[in-house]
């Protein structure tokens, strides 16, 4: 039961994830790592420090 309720999770991640990332420049394939939890923090503040420079142009 537990594995499922991590594919769950796992899927509510990656999927934003994949829709979100190429607008930042990153690889598509990088949202499949996020079923490691730093990966997740990473990319989300990777994603925050892109923003604020667009937002500086």
């Amino acid at each position: 039961m537990e594995f499922l309720i991590w594919i769950a999770l796992a899927a509510a991640t990656i999927i934003p994830m994949i829709k979100l990332l190429p607008h930042f420049g990153i690889n598509r394939n990088w949202p499949f790592a996020c079923v490691i939890s730093p990966v997740v923090i990473v990319l989300l503040w990777i994603m925050a420090m892109k923003l604020q420079e667009m937002e500086r142009r």
